[in-house]
């Protein structure tokens, strides 16, 4: 997908302002924020304001994400603060007529998910979460390869988003909160990838565990979503140090297996911007293969491009065009996560209820 920053601009940008200053804005909003000339960043709110005005100096600096939703112009408010401010920030906006985009998790429980949902419909304005990873090459492969059914009928869909961090850092996501842990900071990707394939399983079994030294909160997690014809086994951890073992599909044609995790992120943190069409693209070292009786073929890994996620929020602003990724998506995902946690506290296999 092309990013054209100069081709001539026929509509007025739409006024975009961010809460947060941190990892999630800088790396995943703003760069594209930056080269997108559908946006026009016109506030941040952050206590960073040496670093903000540094970096932003046409940005108006506010000190409280309150007080940018009610005093700014901003048309569009994307909101990276922590998981348990979310429904606050989120619900403000909306009453303040404008649109919003959320960091995952969307809230931290259902029923903020349905309120938030409720008063979008009813201010008519884009409320949408972040669900960058739809647009990760690796999943467009995935997605690919079930569309051709390349593998035939799909029976154990599995995924991981692992890591090594075997000592508890003094951060928000790894200690005990609302919405802390990675149920809500991994689950999510998982969740909304499986979903995206499958739709609603008909019932869940969890297990979702502290297991580092000194934690407080969930770092550990593997969910097997029971369908009529398949599972979906989605796991995380914080204790794994060998490659990510990242999608292994098995089908009744050969199995897909893919290591490695999405480029995009690690070069955005190198400070690649996203301006040319080829900036997502995999090595090929890192390209997934299917495995069949006696042959093994390479896997081209699909342009990705979370540009994508941002043209298509302007597209829905601006032309009025239906986005890819509703709350309604998103709060699937976390009645999911709801049920994951009573499955694992239960210590047993729990019906999904879907209402979707």
């Amino acid at each position: 997908m092309t990013i054209n920053t100069h081709s001539p601009i026929t509509y007025t940008p739409i006024k975009t302002a961010i809460i947060g200053y941190g990892y999630s804005a800088k790396i995943f909003h703003l760069p594209f924020i930056r080269h997108l000339p559908e946006f026009d960043l016109v506030a941040i709110s952050s206590s960073q304001h040496d670093a903000v005005s540094k970096d932003w100096p046409n940005a108006q600096l506010y000190v409280s994400p309150e007080a940018l939703i009610t005093q700014s112009d901003a048309e569009l408010v994307i909101i990276t603060a922590p998981n348990d401010v979310h429904f606050h920030l989120a619900k403000l906006a909306l009453e303040n007529d404008k649109h919003v985009i959320l960091e995952k998790p969307f809230v931290t429980n259902s029923r903020d998910g349905e309120t938030l949902i409720a008063l979008g419909h009813a201010k008519q304005k884009l409320l949408s979460v972040f669900q960058n990873r739809r647009y990760d090459g690796d999943f467009l492969t995935v997605q690919k390869l079930i569309r051709e059914e390349r593998l035939g009928d799909i029976k154990v869909f599995e995924a991981h988003f692992d890591r090594f961090r075997p000592q508890v850092r003094q951060r928000w996501r790894e200690q005990a909160s609302d919405g802390g842990g990675i149920l809500f900071d991994l689950g999510p990707h998982l969740i909304d990838q499986a979903l995206q394939l499958f739709g609603m399983p008909q019932s869940i079994t969890a297990q979702c565990r502290i297991v580092r030294d000194g934690g407080s909160t969930v770092d550990f997690f593997n969910l097997v979503l029971h369908y009529a014809d398949k599972i979906a086994i989605l796991h995380a951890d914080m204790l794994s140090a060998t490659p990510n073992r990242r999608f292994t599909i098995q089908g009744i044609k050969g199995t897909y297996q893919k290591f490695g995790l999405d480029p995009q992120e690690s070069r955005l943190i190198a400070g690649l911007t996203p301006s040319q069409a080829n900036w997502a693209d995999e090595d090929a070292s890192q390209y997934g293969h299917i495995y069949s009786e006696g042959e093994t073929k390479v896997v081209v890994t699909e342009r990705g491009g979370y540009q994508g996620y941002f043209q298509a929020t302007a597209n829905s602003i601006l032309h009025d065009a239906a986005h890819p990724v509703t709350a309604e998506q998103a709060l699937n995902g976390i009645k999911l996560i709801e049920l994951a946690l009573k499955s694992s506290e239960l210590g047993r296999t729990l019906p999904v209820v879907d209402k979707s």
